[in-house]
């Protein structure tokens, strides 16, 4: 991170000018503003340090406009350590701290320690392992210094990234160096060696363990001219014995396998990063990073996540321990912002897209170095830490996946990271990495009551599990990708076509030059080895193949029908289960993320972000994957499927990124039901970004979101995935008056076509319907539109009547259970009558009399139509003496929403439906009409006593 800032000096104006708002409550950024250029070279120095260091990686631009170092800031927990102390790993902050270590501030660090002496400055060395967050404090340190807010004893800072000097090829003197770095301070007094100036300098070299230092004597010669020439690596070695400007104090940074690296003697003090230690300090880091926006209703639900996460963390979860470590905080924060705060203005961003910049932002630049000894710098020596952990905690990740296991015991650690290790840069590669970096993914097992017998030992032994559970499944799908889960057989077979192939160019050559001489037939041997390559990819085409079908089946497994779509478990992870707790098999193991990462690393950008880390996914790798997931994903849909696993496809294309493939797998969806799925903002968007792949041509026959908790917000992501609706069913959920100008703008959209329209149970009102109303005059795609318990009223069924007449294609009108009394139900049958189209209206449970009804079925046939077509008006089970024809559908209505109703109502409708029927079966004389009669008092029956049984559970 420090590497990059220092490489890329960016001009940030933006965030100048930010920081000069800021002057009245600090008086140094008053001084910055008001200096000019050609004043004290210190006060340069201060200003362009702050432009460099408070640039800032795109993913950490996520949360909000607001966004800046010093309100985002959370310090982690740095602990002095004794020298008896300085390698010793994290200890978890659940267990009793044995250590007579004390914590210490940024501030702290140079306070003098008891072998200090006068006129010699301090050496620090900073520790930690990968993800406590030694960048951030060391970005945090210099932004305060230039405000200054701390290390104030200190006139100058000069930070330095080894990386970056490790690429120096010639020797430079240390005034040289500085001078290259930061020109402004070229032949700077405090960097003279005279007298004691030097006092005032403090030298900060982050990440020390990117360069070689050798302090024997021999090959790093002693030196006190600060004006000498010397390789980059003698100068920070010289530094460090105090031989090279003594007064100066060095703030080293660096991973927790390099400590040995400096001997003991030259070290002043150790401190080591622990990250954050306590719920407390991940909650401050959790609410500076998610209470960034000047939107009160985003704050209001940032604060309930706040204090979820709080709840989560108090109770010693999985969660609360890979939140010790600041980096598992950043990615649970950006998870969270993705599924609660995503919006159709802000940039697209996927799941899998948050996973890879995670990893780009820990491991960027970060490699292993495989030598043992003091060997020169060079990248030969080098390899990627992001292949790496693919190759060793990827390979034990795919294992837990095809195993259905979460939980590995420490010889199964030792089995599948490391356990063919031979030479002994491999075995100095191994223990860099489990020193510095195994720690980071795999943590001890806090609850094993959560996993499967078959996972508990009977010795009762130590298991480990990954700090954030979707980690295992992304590191699983990225090992898939990359192709690194052959066979021995494959890998045989590309290296060794990799090698004729190569050859064969070079013998091919040749013989195009000799064939002129030679007859053709002698080189039949050469075209033979020239078809072993076609052969391989044949076979590597295969193996694609086998991953596309891998994620198909995966994304459709049965055992995971019943499952909360992956959205829902992926927060459920994070901010834990409040309430009942779902029952699931002790052995099931679900990996739903899995191929939704499998397909979310096919997109290009984060392919890109990969190739960063030495992770190259080959377009041809791409493309035939995407091929062959076509046709298994479209062979899926052909069976009927849950709406979780529905709205877990539309995640995969959303992740996927990829228009054509959406729409190739479109073409085999007619219907989309979500019902019952707990939409949110993100769900929403995903929906209408997905179907806006389509062309304006494709319609799904029904798209229904019925009891999906919708809101207004939602409504308006939803716009786009409408227009691809021919029948649009909204049925239970909370959509009121406000939401009704969305639904009209819709209706008068001329690119929707909608047919058909059901609003049951959602408090429009009166109010709302009014509204919705006015685009009946102009819209003529609508047949059938429910309004069924949406408080419509009298006032709304007589305004109803009145513009039915300007909609002359609506066929079928619902508007039971709406308080209409007889009049306005009069007035709606006599609208109905009159319309051309219209041939049923129903209108049960409403409080109509018996008169009422008498009057309603003799309306029910029009005068003014030549064919007499007559109006089903469905009002109750009977019609006078008779049973209405409409009474199954009139049952089935009640049966499949009572739960959601007023039960005291319901029943009293249902009481009054006896009494109808009782009544008309005493007027039959017919046996067998009797007996019908008798069949319906059954069924209303039924229905009553199923209503009371759930009453009185729910009393209980």
């Amino acid at each position: 991170m420090m590497s990059f800032l220092l490489r890329q000096r960016i001009q940030l104006p933006a965030a100048w000018r930010w920081k000069k708002r800021r002057a009245a409550s600090c008086c140094h950024c008053m001084t910055f503003s008001t200096i000019s250029s050609g004043q004290d070279p210190v006060e340069i120095h201060k200003r362009k340090l702050f432009l460099w260091f408070s640039h800032l990686p795109k993913e950490e631009k996520q949360f909000g406009g607001l966004f800046s170092p010093e309100t985002m800031h959370v310090d982690p927990l740095i602990m002095e350590r004794k020298d008896e102390e300085r390698a010793g790993l994290l200890q978890s902050p659940y267990k009793p701290q044995t250590s007579s270590s004390h914590s210490l501030t940024v501030e702290q660090l140079f306070d003098p320690t008891v072998a200090w002496s006068e006129g010699r400055g301090l050496n620090v060395l900073l520790y930690g392992a990968v993800g406590t967050g030694k960048s951030t404090i060391v970005r945090k340190l210099v932004l305060d210094w230039c405000a200054g807010n701390t290390m104030t004893r200190f006139k100058l800072l000069l930070p330095f990234t080894c990386e970056d000097l490790s690429q120096l090829t010639k020797a430079v003197s240390l005034r040289d160096l500085v001078g290259r770095k930061y020109l402004h301070l070229k032949n700077h007094p405090l960097l003279s060696g005279d007298r004691d100036q030097a006092k005032d300098v403090l030298f900060l070299f982050n990440g020390m363990e990117k360069m070689q230092l050798d302090f024997r004597i021999g090959s790093s010669e002693l030196c006190s001219d600060p004006n000498e020439p010397l390789p980059p690596s003698v100068l920070i070695v010289n530094l460090l014995r105090k031989y090279l400007l003594p007064e100066a104090s060095v703030l080293v940074a660096t991973r927790l396998s390099a400590v040995e690296r400096i001997p003991q003697k030259y070290v002043s003090r150790y401190a080591q990063i622990c990250g954050f230690s306590d719920p407390d300090r991940q909650r401050a880091y959790f609410t500076s990073r998610l209470l960034q926006s000047d939107e009160a209703a985003h704050n209001k639900e940032a604060q309930t996540l706040i204090e979820l996460l709080y709840l989560n963390l108090q109770s010693e979860s999985q969660l609360a321990a890979a939140c010790f470590l600041p980096s598992y905080c950043w990615l649970t924060c950006a998870t969270l912002h993705f599924l609660h705060f995503t919006t159709p203005q802000a940039p697209i961003r996927t799941l899998t897209g948050i996973y890879t910049s995670f990893f780009r932002l820990n491991f960027g630049g970060e490699v292993l170095d495989t030598r043992t000894g003091t060997s020169p710098s060079s990248q030969e020596y080098q390899s990627s830490l992001m292949r790496y952990v693919v190759l060793t905690v990827g390979k034990l990740a795919f294992d837990g996946v095809m195993n259905k296991r979460t939980s590995f015991s420490d010889k199964e650690l030792e089995q599948w990271i490391g356990g063919k290790t031979k030479t002994d840069e491999e075995l100095h590669q191994l223990a860099v990495f489990q020193t510095d970096v195994l720690d980071f993914f795999l943590a001890p097992c806090v609850k094993s009551g959560n996993h499967s017998s078959k996972e508990l030992r009977e010795d009762d032994e130590k298991l480990y599990v990954f700090a954030v559970p979707a980690m295992q499944e992304y590191l699983a799908a990225l090992y898939v990708v990359l192709g690194e889960n052959k066979s021995a057989l494959q890998k045989l077979t590309s290296q060794v076509s990799v090698a004729i192939g190569q050859a064969s160019e070079d013998i091919s050559a040749l013989m195009n030059i000799l064939s002129k001489f030679i007859p053709l037939r002698l080189f039949a041997i050469f075209n033979l080895l020239k078809l072993f390559p076609k052969l391989y990819e044949k076979i590597s085409s295969y193996n694609k193949g086998k991953i596309a079908r891998t994620m198909a089946v995966e994304m459709f497994r049965t055992e995971d029908s019943q499952n909360d779509d992956i959205l829902d478990q992926v927060e459920q992870s994070l901010l834990g289960v409040h309430g009942p707790q779902p029952q699931q098999s002790d052995n099931s193991k679900s990996f739903e993320l899995y191929p939704i990462f499998m397909g979310g690393l096919l997109q290009y950008s984060n392919r890109v972000l990969l190739q960063q880390l030495d992770c190259n996914i080959q377009s041809t790798t791409v493309v035939q994957i995407t091929h062959a997931l076509k046709k298994h994903l479209v062979k899926e849909l052909s069976k009927p499927q849950p709406p979780e696993e529905l709205m877990d496809l539309l995640v995969l294309l959303y992740e996927f990124q990829n228009p054509r493939l959406t729409v190739e797998v479109l073409s085999s969806i007619k219907s989309i039901c979500l019902t019952n799925v707990r939409m949110t903002s993100l769900k929403c968007f995903i929906l209408s970004s997905v179907l806006s792949c389509a062309s304006a041509s494709y319609l799904l026959k029904e798209l229904d979101l019925s009891s999906c908790l919708l809101t207004h917000n939602m409504l308006q992501m939803l716009g786009p995935a409408f227009r691809h609706a021919h029948s649009l069913n909204l049925q239970f959920n909370n959509l009121g008056p406000d939401s009704c100008i969305l639904l009209k703008d819709l209706l008068l959209d001329p690119k929707t076509c909608i047919s058909s329209l059901q609003l049951c149970d959602n408090p429009l009102l009166d109010s709302g319907v009014r509204v919705l109303l006015e685009a009946l005059p102009q819209n003529q795609s609508l047949i059938y539109l429910s309004l069924m318990h949406t408080g419509l009223g009298n006032s709304g069924a007589l305004e109803l009547a009145e513009r039915l007449p300007q909609h002359t294609g609506l066929q079928e009108l619902n508007v039971a259970y709406n308080a209409i009394s007889d009049e306005a139900a009069v007035a709606l049958v006599d609208a109905c009558r009159e319309h051309p189209t219209i041939h049923t209206l129903h209108l049960y449970l409403n409080p109509i009399t018996d008169e009422g009804k008498q009057a309603l079925y003799g309306r029910g046939v029009t005068g003014n139509q030549g064919n007499n077509q007559q109006v089903k008006v469905l009002a109750s089970v009977t019609e006078g003496s008779d049973i209405s024809g409409g009474w199954h559908p009139i049952l089935r209505v009640i049966q499949e929403n009572a739960s959601s109703w007023d039960h005291k109502q319901v029943k009293q409708q249902l009481k009054v439906f006896l009494q109808d029927l009782e009544w008309g079966r005493e007027k039959q004389t017919s046996f067998w009409r009797r007996l019908h009669f008798r069949k319906v008092q059954k069924k209303v029956q039924a229905t009553l006593r199923r209503l009371e049984k759930d009453s009185s559970s729910k009393t209980m």
